[in-house]
């Protein structure tokens, strides 16, 4: 297999760390204290293509496929993990509405989501689901040619700032399968009965938007109704398969920019009269680390190469997404190691990298979960 970057491909790498590091860099340290975000850099961020790079042409994004939208992802977070999820993330849900949405769904949310116009969101987790998305009770019932919507969501991206949010929802609660129980719907976030309240105090990437939902009869018309009825467990499957790949372009991103910090610190900082850079204990933690990178780069690579190529390979991608992370966990805990004290203080970005590594390991999908889906795989 041959991951050798095209011509573009490297332009787009280069274009997008061009970026991050000249609307980051000064004002991340901001964002993360105050738990906030300048959307006017989202939307420059738009204008120049970053956003929706995924996104078919016919919707007004770039076209390009999971690699792409991957380099750009790892780009903007090896400068700040918090703002580039906050610029990002804008688009999440999108890949699911691309996957099973109407047309008139996508024609409706899509090409806003690239020009600037909206913000999508997806709540999935619920107080008591969590990773058993099955048991989530948010409950969708008919009402002539209407769904009313009502219950609780956790955890949602975007969910204070968004114009549509994707709520799973159960829609079937007699199912004996448990994996027929559930739909996906398109939910304007202006409508009557919804309310988001912004989750403050996160541990990491908090110039991210995540909040509580809470629906209550929100009623929408039959035609917002994503996808096949009952069918909302399988596409949340496929939607995880194409985020995940995502994730891993987050993970070794953090882990590249934990990378660079240990390696400028270590050659600065001196102690016994040299560089602690000289130091052959140092030296093997940047071997290690730079090596772990490398292999994480290339197994996620290999699964966004596969399934540009129409092949996704579910247990690829859970592979990829599970060390990617541990990866960056692992990076992000050297080099703060590396930097001694001064890595506890919030003047350096390793204590920020250290926080914000931490969900990598939590989001679409534990590492547990991913651990489990290859294991099943390999047993099948």
């Amino acid at each position: 297999m041959d991951f050798t970057l095209t011509k573009e491909q490297k332009e787009i790498v280069k274009a997008a760390r061009k970026f991050a590091v000249g609307e980051f860099t000064d004002r991340a340290a901001q964002f993360d204290r105050q738990e906030t975000f300048d959307l006017a850099i989202w939307k420059k961020a738009c204008d120049l293509g970053f956003v929706g790079a995924h996104i078919p042409e016919t919707f007004g994004g770039a076209g390009y496929g999971y690699i792409e939208h991957c380099l750009i992802n790892e780009e903007f977070w090896s400068v700040d993990p918090g703002m580039a999820s906050a610029v990002l993330a804008t688009t999440f849900g999108s890949e699911l509405l691309m996957l099973c949405g109407s047309e008139e769904q996508k024609d409706l949310v899509l090409p806003r989501l690239v020009s600037g116009d909206a913000i999508m969101g997806c709540a999935i987790t619920e107080p008591d689901a969590g990773c058993d998305v099955t048991g989530a009770i948010t409950a969708a019932v008919k009402s002539g040619d209407e769904w009313v919507i009502n219950g609780t969501k956790m955890f949602a991206t975007n969910g204070t700032i968004a114009q549509y949010m994707l709520v799973f929802c159960q829609t079937d609660p007699e199912d004996s399968s448990r994996h027929r129980r559930h739909s996906f719907f398109l939910v304007p976030t202006d409508t009557a009965g919804f309310t988001a309240t912004k989750i403050r105090g996160k541990m990491g990437i908090r110039a991210s938007d995540t909040a509580e939902l809470s629906l209550k009869d929100v009623r929408l018309p039959a035609r917002f109704l994503v996808g096949k009825e009952g069918e909302g467990f399988y596409e949340l499957m496929e939607f995880f398969n194409r985020t995940r790949l995502h994730v891993c372009a987050q993970a070794v991103g953090l882990a590249r920019a934990a990378l660079e910090d240990s390696i400028r610190h270590t050659k600065n900082r001196r102690q016994f009269g040299q560089a602690i850079a000289d130091f052959q204990v140092t030296q093997f933690k940047l071997a290690e680390m730079a090596t772990r990178i490398r292999a994480a780069r290339n197994l996620y690579w290999e699964a966004a190469w596969r399934a540009d190529g129409g092949n996704m390979d579910h247990s690829l991608v859970a592979m990829a997404k599970w060390y990617t992370a541990k990866v960056a966990v692992e990076c992000a805990d050297e080099a703060l190691q590396m930097h001694g004290g001064y890595g506890y203080i919030d003047e350096y970005r390793v204590q920020r990298l250290y926080r914000d590594a931490k969900i990598l390991e939590i989001y679409e999908g534990t590492k547990e979960i991913e651990k489990t889906i290859v294991a099943r795989d390999l047993l099948r």
